[in-house]
């Protein structure tokens, strides 16, 4: 008998990503034959632009197929330098750029080189499925702040007062929010700047892999461009997949203090030795060529999100808020807890109620529970207004079999 553990306590005590195991699962059904409308992934339904493409198969041609410094493509760095002068009038230099296989291993390198064990990480909530597990994962502790529907679903000073202790490392947050949309104005970012300065020993990390897609009247404001002062204690998160429909390339940057990224860079040279050399070459294209692609994707996304906000707002018990940017509705769902399903279950939850949603109504979405608030569901518009059409009538039809 195999006496062998596999498992350490710190893997034990995550989960597999929620909203990929609900794809997964919508994956199966469609396996089968089932026709199901998954709106379960942030994931981009349209193809990498087409000079995108050309840049890499011209790399591939040429050669540039080997490893790279773990940092990246001097011409890439530059491109991101660039960029962040070009779009968010940042000045950063070239070795305050940290490049990774995606944004979330730009995460994982942060926290592993940051947290010792007990560290605290502030996070607001609704967060993004993966950040208290990746925060776990290397021994830190996740201070959950609920940040509700009153507050549109954003940290108030005064909550971020509260939260922070002796053992806070750092402040993370995600503007615009996967899940709830919601954007920090720049008077917002600047009250929590306000708290922040009298708190010097807590680092921020502000996820902005949403900044393009912004769909209502709040513009986007980069957390340093409201903090210039703390341009020093802060490490802006971005990458290429969701603004040039790149999910599957893995390409995530970061630009921070020069002291952090060199400890990101030296985590990534022995990780993955270096981000896939294609991908960068690819990447270079993307923030140095046309962005007309962002703009056409953006008036999409916010047909979309006026469509599926119009639709599931005229569904009787699902309580709806238009989202300011990304491509994510995330309506509340009491209404229907503690209802009975057709078979006799009784929906105790969110995550009984998503399962619900997919095993009757053939719709993929991911439970509020999963980003730390319940009850709510997350549902994402990346996909076409035919699918999306098709997923109200489904839920709308399915909720009202529920008594």
């Amino acid at each position: 008998m195999n006496m062998i553990k596999f498992e350490n306590t710190r893997a034990a005590t995550i989960q597999s990503s929620p909203s990929m195991a609900v794809s997964m699962a919508a994956k199966a059904m469609m396996a089968k034959g089932e026709y199901v409308i998954d709106l379960s992934l942030g994931e981009p339904d349209f193809n990498t632009p087409g000079h995108i493409i050309e840049a890499a198969i011209d790399a591939m041609k040429r050669g540039v197929t080997r490893y790279t410094a773990p940092d990246g493509l001097p011409e890439l760095r530059q491109a991101i330098v660039a960029k962040f002068k070009r779009e968010n009038g940042l000045d950063y230099a070239m070795d305050e750029v940290s490049i990774g296989n995606g944004a979330k291993q730009i995460l994982f390198n942060a926290f592993l080189g940051t947290l010792e064990p007990g560290d605290e990480v502030i996070v607001p909530a609704p967060y993004w499925v993966s950040y208290t597990d990746i925060v776990i994962l290397h021994g830190g502790v996740p201070k959950v702040v609920p940040c509700g529907v009153e507050d549109d679903f954003k940290l108030t000073p005064e909550r971020l007062e509260a939260a922070i202790t002796p053992k806070s490392r750092w402040f993370l947050f995600n503007s615009p929010s996967n899940p709830t949309g919601a954007i920090y104005t720049a008077d917002e970012l600047k009250a929590l700047g306000v708290v922040l300065r009298r708190h010097p020993h807590v680092a921020i990390m502000s996820d902005e892999i949403y900044e393009h897609l912004v769909c209502g009247s709040v513009p986007f404001t980069s957390f340093v461009s409201a903090c210039p002062d703390l341009q020093d204690r802060t490490l802006i998160i971005n990458g290429v997949s969701k603004a040039y429909a790149m999910t599957g390339w893995r390409l995530g940057y970061a630009v921070g203090p020069k002291g952090l990224t060199k400890v990101l860079n030296k985590l990534q040279s022995q990780s993955t030795t270096c981000p896939s050399s294609v991908t960068q070459a690819a990447a270079i294209a993307a923030l140095n060529g046309p962005q007309d692609f962002i703009v056409t994707a953006l008036a999409e996304y916010k047909t979309r999100g006026e469509l599926v906000t119009k639709g599931f707002s005229a569904i009787p018990g699902l309580e709806v808020r238009a989202p300011e940017g990304a491509f994510y509705l995330f309506p509340k769902c009491t209404a229907f807890i503690g209802r009975t399903a057709p078979d006799g279950t009784k929906i105790e939850n969110d995550t009984m109620l998503a399962s619900y949603l997919l095993s009757q109504g053939k719709v993929a979405t991911v439970p509020g529970s999963a980003f730390g608030v319940g009850p709510f569901i997350r549902l994402s518009f990346a996909t076409s207004r035919d699918n999306l059409s098709i997923a109200v009538e489904r839920i709308a039809d399915t909720l009202a079999l529920l008594s």
